[in-house]
């Protein structure tokens, strides 16, 4: 994660870093070295991922000049991305963004005992019909939609009984897989209310600018710039579903064409796709991705 970047641009090797100041601690030997279970933990997953895109974000803007009002319309970014996307756009500090996903992580993996709860993907129902199974499955628990990721793909989240239960519904309701995650925690769903109590406190302590570009936010999937409000909706993220299709689709509507995944991995990427097949997509982590994005714009 973020290695290769690291060791062939100064810039990117700055934002590994200046995270590992803000956190004192050496997350970046722990994110190229392991151990994976430690690293996999929530707390230092969640600032992880973000130094990684982040620092691609230092290249672009450093070394290849990127002009964030005339090559960027709006930004968004999955559950903890959105803060990425946040910090991209200038509205945290990269040090600031660091310190509250540590937090996040720390508040959400705290605010469940491990077993007691669970999320499951559902692949290959209609987002309707997935509301229909988890309001059934809540009579034995919490179980609710805890992100609309595509078409035919939504993760459920909540108690773990009612999720099992889910799950089973969910089959004879015709899903193509329905199958537990390995995570840490519930997320996105109201058994994360302490978890969202903690970022409440965490987000009054960090000074916030108006993003230099709209974001479109997870908990609305509509584009918003006012600090107060944004600040309010990172609250409502922790405990509410992820719209990642009709974010998608909303900037779509707004003329966007081309998305381009800056970070770790290629799913956002994948699911764009699902959500629409006419639209590019440009993948940037490695070095090389860089280089050929340069030669585009």
């Amino acid at each position: 994660m973020g290695q290769p970047l690291a060791d062939a641009v100064p810039a990117a090797r700055e934002v590994f870093e200046e995270v590992d100041d803000a956190l004192n601690q050496n997350l970046s030997h722990l994110m190229w070295h392991g151990p994976i279970e430690e690293l996999t933990l929530t707390a230092n997953a969640q600032p992880a991922l973000m130094a990684v895109s982040l620092a691609v974000v230092r290249v672009l803007e450093r070394d290849m000049g990127l002009d964030w009002g005339t090559a960027v319309q709006f930004v968004a970014g999955h559950s903890l991305g959105e803060y990425s996307a946040l910090a991209a756009a200038g509205m945290f500090t990269l040090s600031d963004a660091a310190v509250l996903l540590k937090a996040r992580g720390q508040a959400m993996q705290q605010a469940v005992p491990v077993g007691e709860g669970a999320m499951a993907a559902l692949l290959g129902l209609d987002f309707d019909i997935v509301v229909q199974i988890v309001e059934t499955a809540a009579e034995q628990g919490v179980c609710v939609t805890a992100s609309d990721n595509a078409p035919g793909q939504v993760v459920v989240s909540g108690t773990k009984a009612a999720v099992d239960y889910a799950i089973d519904l969910a089959k004879q309701a015709g899903a193509k897989r329905a199958l537990p995650l390995a995570v840490s925690a519930p997320f996105h769903c109201s058994l994360m209310a302490p978890a969202a109590e903690v970022m409440a406190r965490e987000l009054e302590q960090v000074a916030i600018a108006p993003p230099r570009v709209p974001l479109v936010a997870n908990v609305t999937a509509s584009p918003v710039s006012d600090p107060s409000t944004i600040r309010s909706l990172l609250v409502e993220q922790v405990t509410n579903m992820v719209r990642w299709r009709e974010s998608v689709a909303r900037m779509v509507s707004e003329g966007v064409d081309t998305f381009v995944e800056i970070g770790a991995g290629k799913t956002l990427s994948g699911l764009a796709k699902r959500i629409d097949r006419d639209v590019t997509i440009r993948n940037l982590e490695m070095p090389q991705d860089l280089e050929a994005f340069a030669k585009e714009i």
